[in-house]
């Protein structure tokens, strides 16, 4: 790690402001989420359905998972500031040209081309591994993580405010001007933190087999996605438990759905605070055990018959509690087995964790066609952490036989 001076806002010599690096971890969650109130007009625009129109997301989730493969080594090649400039130039220019499309195939294009967004994510946590010890690494991407949490609990209902009065082109104007920002932002308080390196294209990507054969990476990178599986899982299925096993109605829906939100922004706070002091990998598996708890609750009551949506939601406070501490110290993990390669440990593990997240969304849906109660949900996201907490625990193991050694 190189010794930067001390952040000052808007001045590229120091390192990055914390700020800076909130905006560049948010911009891509906005943009997944602040669209959603306008489904059903640009489905009228486009006349299709909205449940097509809704293909937007999972295009948007699969071309983010690319874009982060490639941007992690790409970042560790030509440095982090060339690779976040140009991937907001090319964000801006997708969020206006979206207004124009002519048709749905358009569409679906150029909101592939806004998931390059997803790379300042990734590259905002490499930035933190840049410039921050391993041991004080978690503590700061969880605040990082903190600030980004309030995004998909405000941006909605944003979107819905700028629908409702500009139309559905009026959130995607509002995306390109907020990527303008932070490209202007990013211009003036990013500079180069990578580590220098005359590697070329082809030797970098050629880097990914020692992460790969790594056990550790892939026990912080499996706690990680697993321990969030528990989220994706619970955002493809409880659409369902509300609407259908519990029969909430939309507006009750959208209160509810919110609760993990909470619990994340908290959890994130809790890592900020205490990751330093206790160590990243006790606060993974501290958060586990609370997700675990909360999940086992919850199938203890619904097993009884006391199910309510009170009560499948509120535990749903402790998933995202959970996660909270679990995310940010496992990417942490994830990041220090090889420093230099952070940017491809950063865009490999978010990849690994969107695809798994996306498939155990997938699997989600379909183990609850049918269902009468929310138990086959419960217990696949139980599955899920109890296996992301048996990859913590054999990091752990791993950690001590290096020691000793």
């Amino acid at each position: 790690m190189t010794d930067f001076a001390p952040a000052r806002f808007l001045d590229r010599h120091s390192q990055p402001h914390i700020v800076t690096l909130i905006l560049l971890a948010s911009i891509g969650a906005v943009t997944m989420n602040m669209f959603l109130p306008s489904l059903p007009a640009m489905a009228t625009h486009f006349n299709t359905s909205t449940a097509t129109m809704g293909l937007a997301v999972g295009v948007y989730l699969g071309a983010s998972a690319v874009f982060q493969i490639l941007s992690g080594p790409l970042s560790d090649m030509i440095g982090r500031r060339p690779i976040v400039l140009w991937s907001l130039a090319i964000f801006i220019a997708a969020s206006v040209a979206i207004n124009f499309a002519p048709n749905l195939t358009t569409f679906f294009i150029l909101r592939a081309l806004q998931a390059v967004a997803g790379t300042t994510m990734v590259l905002s946590r490499a930035i933190v591994r840049d410039t921050t010890s391993t041991e004080k690494a978690g503590s700061r991407i969880a605040y990082v993580t903190m600030g980004m949490s309030i995004v998909p609990m405000i941006s909605p209902a944003i979107g819905g405010y700028i629908e409702t009065h500009f139309g559905w082109q009026g959130n995607f104007w509002m995306l390109g001007l907020i990527g303008a920002m932070c490209f202007a932002i990013a211009f003036m308080d990013q500079g180069e933190t990578a580590p220098s390196t005359s590697k070329n294209a082809w030797a970098q990507f050629q880097q990914y087999p020692a992460l790969l054969t790594s056990q550790r990476f892939w026990g912080y990178c499996l706690a990680s996605s697993l321990g969030s599986g528990a989220f994706f899982a619970y955002i493809g299925g409880a659409p369902f438990v509300g609407s259908v096993i519990y029969g909430l109605s939309p507006q009750q829906l959208g209160l509810y759905f919110g609760a993990p939100a909470l619990g994340y922004f908290v959890g994130n706070f809790l890592s900020g605070r205490y990751s330093t002091r206790f160590g990243i990998d006790t606060m993974v598996t501290c958060g586990l055990l609370i997700t675990l708890f909360g999940l086992s609750m919850s199938f203890a009551i619904s097993a009884a018959s006391l199910g309510s949506a009170k009560a499948f939601f509120g535990f749903m406070t402790l998933v995202g509690l959970g996660n909270g501490m679990t995310i940010p110290n496992a990417t942490a993990g994830m990041l220090s087995i090889k420093p230099e390669l952070a940017g491809t440990a950063s865009g490999l593990g978010s990849a690994i964790m969107i695809g798994g997240g996306a498939a155990l969304s997938a699997i989600a849906g379909l183990q609850l066609q049918g269902a009468t109660s929310d138990l086959p949900l419960i217990e696949l996201m139980l599955v899920s952490v109890f296996a992301g907490l048996l990859c913590i625990l054999y990091v752990m193991h791993r950690n001590k036989v290096l020691k000793r050694h």
